[in-house]
């Protein structure tokens, strides 16, 4: 088995989970990044020394592998952080997860009652059928609140229309939440639900900090992090892919491959297998991503807002979040009497946001970011912008049946197997991308795992993965 040609593409959590978990049973795989730092979205840029999470990445899981995996990367450097987000309404801010005594006190009364009205109508009557992110949230809150809170921030996020996003968006992203979770969390402090927790873990210098650790194991262990390292085409064989050829440094090399474990988007996954029947290659044409884009702004005071992030709902802000670094982590900023704040936009490559010069997007962001009232125009000295393509693949209407299309072409083909977010075109946690990774090493080592059944409709805590014989009904860990 260590003498096996296994190649991994894509340097995102899962990749590099799964590439660790190899190089821990004595294999050395060679992991493929085409970018030129590892992480993927839950990567950690720099820029004079200030340090930018690409997207705001806390590490929460009840998953106690993953667990255990981050405490030993990271050691004293993997900090406890309180969590504060608001969302931005109407000039005031509201705590999220919702509280609903903070929502209905700042409501007013007579807004409050048209808020409860709407609510007990959707307990009593809700909509039958729950396959849109609309009728999901209103089931739970109210149409009401919905359109305060939901509608217009979920509709930046994803560009399409509410009632055309699936409704598995929200089943994974707000599982169990409801206006009676959220009163119940108020009053007595019940806490079981994902999106209420009120602290995390964070890396001392973001994200990154974590994935490098990934990075210097591997390479320790006998594995390659190959940097800058496109896949261009995976090769047909007998028993599956036989090879794949990689562009790097604008010369093109091929690897003979035993197995392959990819969580690059499907998309392109599909695109670059050779002999790939038509009907799969539009399947995957038919799959959508948003990308994004975040403008670093360094602003020249010790201060500026209490929260880790806020959402901003809002139509008339381009913004969709706004990440304050420093309260992640104090040493994300060099200079104690400096912040630096993240202004989060999501668009589509191509459209009018992702085109706009770096420069522009500055002035966008600090335009914005002072008519929210968060910082003065004499105060912000400088900025960054970091773009990323495809971050986050779209449920809309019809994306369910396009995977189990593709999903059907690519379990014909032996030993490739899809992990972590884009390479299972799914919204996974890092904590599931990192699983999927985990489990897929075991199906390498003769155990049998469906990595389509992570992060389905099951509670987040994970209880169900208990310790099985291999091939003995779903999959489990010690």
């Amino acid at each position: 088995m260590g003498r096996e040609q296994i190649v991994v593409i894509g340097g995102g959590p899962a990749g590099l989970t799964a590439a660790y978990e190899l190089v821990q049973r004595g294999m050395c795989p060679t992991v493929l990044e085409r970018d030129g730092l590892v992480g993927g979205l839950a990567r950690t840029e720099c820029y004079r020394g200030f340090h930018f999470d690409i997207g705001g990445h806390r590490f929460y899981s009840k998953i106690e592998p993953v667990r255990k995996l981050w405490e030993h990367m990271l050691g004293e450097d993997f900090l406890a952080v309180a969590r504060l987000s608001r969302i931005h309404h109407e000039g005031r801010f509201f705590r999220y997860p919702l509280d609903s005594l903070d929502a209905l006190r700042k409501l007013g009364l007579a807004e409050s009652t048209r808020v409860v009205s709407s609510y007990v109508r959707a307990r009593i009557q809700p909509s039958p059928q729950e396959d849109t992110f609309e009728t999901w949230v209103a089931n739970r809150f109210g149409r009401r609140l919905y359109a305060m809170f939901f509608k217009h921030y979920t509709e930046k996020v994803w560009g399409i229309p509410c009632d055309e996003l699936s409704a598995d968006w929200a089943a994974q992203r707000i599982k169990g939440l409801s206006l009676s979770a959220a009163l119940k969390n108020a009053l007595f402090g019940t806490n079981g639900v994902t999106s209420l927790i009120d602290e995390f873990r964070y890396p001392r210098l973001g994200p990154g900090m974590m994935w490098r650790r990934f990075q210097e194991a591997i390479d320790a262990g006998g594995g390659r992090v190959e940097l800058r390292a496109e896949v261009v085409q995976l090769h047909r064989s007998a028993v599956g892919i036989g090879a794949v050829t990689v562009r790097q440094h604008g010369e093109c090399r091929t690897l003979p491959a035993d197995s392959v474990i990819s969580s690059m988007p499907i998309t392109h996954l599909v695109e670059r297998i050779d002999e790939v029947p038509s009907d799969i290659r539009a399947a995957a044409a038919g799959l959508r991503y948003r990308a994004f884009v975040l403008v670093g702004l360094i602003v020249d005071r010790r201060e500026l807002f209490p929260d880790n992030w806020i959402y901003v709902p809002s139509p008339d802000i381009r913004a969709g979040r706004i990440q304050n670094f420093k309260n992640w982590s104090a040493d994300m900023v060099p200079d104690p009497d400096r912040t630096s704040v993240g202004v989060e936009y999501f668009c589509s490559d191509g459209d009018d946001l992702w085109t706009r010069s770096d420069s522009e997007l500055i002035d966008l962001a600090a335009r914005e970011l002072i008519e929210l009232g968060l910082a003065r125009a004499a105060d912000i000295s400088d900025g960054v912008v970091f773009r990323h393509a495809m971050a986050y693949p779209v449920y809309d209407r019809e994306y369910a049946a396009r995977v189990r299309t593709i999903r059907r072409f690519l379990e014909t083909i032996g030993n490739l197997q899809t992990i972590g977010r884009n390479g299972m075109h799914r919204y996974n946690n890092q904590d599931h991308s990192m699983l999927t990774g985990m489990l897929a090493v075991r199906n390498l080592c003769g155990e049998r795992h469906d990595l389509w059944e992570v992060n389905t409709d099951r509670s987040y805590a994970e209880e169900w993965m208990v310790a099985r014989p291999a091939g003995n009904g779903p999959p489990g860990l010690p």
